[in-house]
């Protein structure tokens, strides 16, 4: 499998159970309709997992730009590259929100609230403020990259082992994601990647849902600029602590 194939896959995978476990908590007739916040953090961290074990071998496991364009920044991972990993990322996103789609057609019709059916594929702030949502999405996505620095770090001595996310193994990814989550994911909803957020919007504005809301594009910037501002940050302090 290509390092490409590998990052559409297996973002796919984590948008189709991340998407997926917000539908199924939010919109209504399902099984785990109202189930709450920690269903929802938890199977993100688990959906994180499995993209990652499926994806690393082959590409690393970036499947988020920031960490693609963070890990360049701190020199372990090749700048020319970057573009190709994006846009694989994007379109796997957004392919997995859109299989989320067809799967709860019967439910996003039950469903009456607009807001609720576009969580499913985008987030939105708790409280509307631009400055202070920004700084949410910086700092979560800070302590993502910052901490994924340390676990690519680890003595990894193999010249043909991919650098990313699946350096150190999946499970401990996991964890990082579900802790962000619980900690500091209850202003912005932690998109804390850009094609996991602007993907599935772009999905969102395209599907004919049946009475759905705007795709918010006046605060749409955030999950995206955010992130990248907090990935590049942390690849910055992981390079002035090394001494680089």
């Amino acid at each position: 499998m290509s390092p490409f194939i590998a990052e559409i896959i297996g973002t796919f995978l984590l948008l189709l159970l991340g998407g997926g476990v917000v539908a199924n908590v939010v919109l209504q007739k399902t099984k785990s309709n109202d189930s709450g916040w920690m269903v929802i953090t938890t199977a993100w961290g688990l959906a994180v997992y499995i993209g990652v074990a499926v994806a690393a071998p082959y590409s690393g496991a970036h499947l988020n730009p920031a960490v693609s364009v963070g890990l360049a920044v701190a020199n372990k991972f090749s700048w020319a590259l970057v573009p190709t990993y994006i846009l694989a990322q994007f379109m796997g996103a957004m392919l997995g929100a859109l299989v989320v789609w067809l799967m709860y057609k019967d439910h996003f019709e039950a469903t009456p609230d607009k807001e609720t059916k576009r969580a499913v594929f985008c987030t939105a702030p708790a409280i509307r403020n631009p400055l202070s949502n920004l700084f949410s999405e910086i700092v979560g996505t800070f302590v993502l990259v910052f901490v994924v620095l340390y676990f690519t770090d680890a003595s990894i001595t193999d010249t043909e082992t991919a650098i990313g996310l699946g350096s150190l193994g999946a499970l401990p990814v996991a964890f990082l994601v579900w802790g962000i989550g619980l900690s500091l994911g209850g202003t912005t909803g932690y998109a804390i990647n850009p094609a996991r957020d602007l993907g599935p919007r772009i999905v969102h504005a395209m599907l004919p849902i049946r009475e759905k809301a705007d795709n918010d594009w006046p605060y749409a910037w955030i999950p995206v600029v955010g992130p990248f501002i907090g990935g590049g940050l942390a690849a910055v302090l992981m390079l002035v602590l090394s001494g680089q």
